[in-house]
C-alpha cells in the first residue's frame, strides 16, 4: 500500500493529464450531440487499457524498487546490479550511483590500507617497548624496597596500557585471533592476579580468593585481559580495604572491591567509549576504554559483563561465563 501511495504520488502528472484529455474528448462529443455509448463504450476501453498498462507499470517498478532497495543497503557490493533505465533520468541517477561507488570503494581501500598501516606500526611499537619494560622489571625483581615495589607496580601498569593499546587497535580485526578452549578458570585468574602482586602489597589492599574450581569454554588471552582490566580499576580506585574474586553464581564470576564506588549517573554509561564519568575526571590519568574493551571483548567472548556500585561502598563487576552455547575448538 505504501509503494502505491508513492507510485501514484510520482505519477500524478501522467495521471491528472490522462483524466483532463478524457475530459476533453467526452465534451466534445458532447457538444456534437453524439450517442451516449458511442462515448462511453471507447471510454471504458480506455480505462481498461491504462487499468492494465498501470498495473504493469507498477509491477515494474515495484521489482526496481527491490533492486534499489538491496542496492542501498548493500552500497559496498559492486555486484549487486541497478536496475536497466527506462529513462534519460533513470539513466543519468545510474551514472550517478556508479561513480559514487567507485569513490567509496577508493575511500574504503583507503581507509584499510591506512588502518593496516596503524595496526602494524603499533604492533611494532609494543614489541619494542616491552624490552625494556623487561629490563627493568628484572632489574626491580632484584630488589626489595618500598620504592622498588611502587616502581614495580607502576612498571605493571604501563604495561598493561600497552596491552591496551594494541588491544584496541585490533578490536576490530581480532575474530580470527579467538581460539576458543575449555580452561580452568582459576589458571586465568591466578595470572592475572600475579601481575599486580606487587600492587597489592604496596597499597595494603587485600586479596580475598580462594578458587573456583570451574572450567569455561573461552579464549585465555581475552578473557585475561578483561579480568586485568578489573583488577586494574578496583586497584586504581581502592584507597583501603580488599579485592574479592568468587562465583557469586554456578555460572557468573565476580570482581568486588571496597573503593570509592561509581555515581548512580554514570552507571549507564560506563562502557562507553571515552566516558571517564566523575571519578575519571578526578583521576586526569583515566582514559574511559578499559570498560569500553571489556565490553566489546566480552560479546565476542559470549559474555555478559555488568557493573553494580554504591558510593563510598565499592563496586562488583560480574561476568556471566554461560551466556551462549559454546564449543572448544
Amino acid at each position: 500500500m505504501k509503494l502505491l501511495k508513492r507510485y501514484l504520488y510520482y505519477r500524478r502528472r501522467i495521471i491528472a493529464a490522462s483524466v483532463i484529455f478524457a475530459a476533453v474528448f467526452a465534451a466534445s462529443f458532447r457538444l456534437y450531440r453524439l450517442p451516449i455509448g458511442a462515448v462511453g463504450y471507447p471510454a471504458l476501453l480506455c480505462a481498461l487499457a491504462a487499468a492494465v498498462l498501470i498495473a504493469l507499470d507498477l509491477r515494474r517498478a515495484a521489482k526496481d524498487h527491490k533492486i534499489y532497495d538491496l542496492a542501498v543497503k548493500n552500497a559496498e557490493d559492486t555486484s549487486v546490479s541497478l536496475p536497466e533505465p527506462r529513462s534519460l533520468e533513470a539513466e543519468d541517477l545510474n551514472e550517478l550511483a556508479a561513480a559514487l561507488r567507485g569513490e567509496m570503494k577508493e575511500l574504503r581501500d583507503l581507509s584499510d590500507s591506512k588502518y593496516r598501516d596503524t595496526v602494524d606500526y603499533y604492533t611494532v611499537w609494543v614489541h619494542q617497548i616491552k624490552t625494556p619494560i623487561a629490563s627493568m622489571r628484572l632489574s626491580l625483581e632484584n630488589e626489595d624496597t618500598p620504592l622498588s615495589r611502587k616502581l614495580y607496580a607502576e612498571l605493571m601498569r604501563i604495561e598493561s596500557y600497552v596491552e591496551m593499546v594494541l588491544a584496541y587497535l585490533r578490536l576490530d580485526s581480532v575474530s580470527s585471533d579467538y581460539v576458543f578452549k575449555e580452561y580452568r578458570l582459576d589458571g586465568i585468574i591466578k595470572q592475572a592476579v600475579k601481575k599486580f602482586a606487587s600492587e597489592f602489597i604496596g597499597k595494603k589492599i587485600a586479596l580475598e580468593y580462594s578458587g573456583t574450581e570451574k572450567t569455561a569454554v573461552t579464549d585465555e588471552k581475552w578473557l585475561q585481559f578483561v579480568i586485568e582490566q578489573i583488577l586494574s580499576n578496583s586497584l586504581k580506585y581502592t584507597r583501603e580495604g580488599s579485592v574479592k574474586i568468587y562465583m557469586s553464581e554456578p555460572d557468573t564470576l565476580c570482581i568486588e572491591d571496597t573503593g570509592i564506588g561509581i555515581a548512580p549517573e554514570d552507571l549507564p554509561r560506563v562502557f562507553e567509549k571515552g566516558y571517564t564519568g566523575c571519578n575519571g575526571r578526578l583521576d586526569k590519568r583515566a582514559s574511559g576504554l578499559g570498560l569500553y574493551l571489556c565490553r566489546q571483548i566480552c560479546k565476542n567472548l559470549g559474555i555478559d559483563i555488568s557493573i553494580a556500585s554504591e558510593i563510598g561502598k565499592g563496586t562488583a563487576v560480574s561476568l556471566t561465563l554461560e551466556q551462549y552455547d559454546l564449543t572448544a575448538e
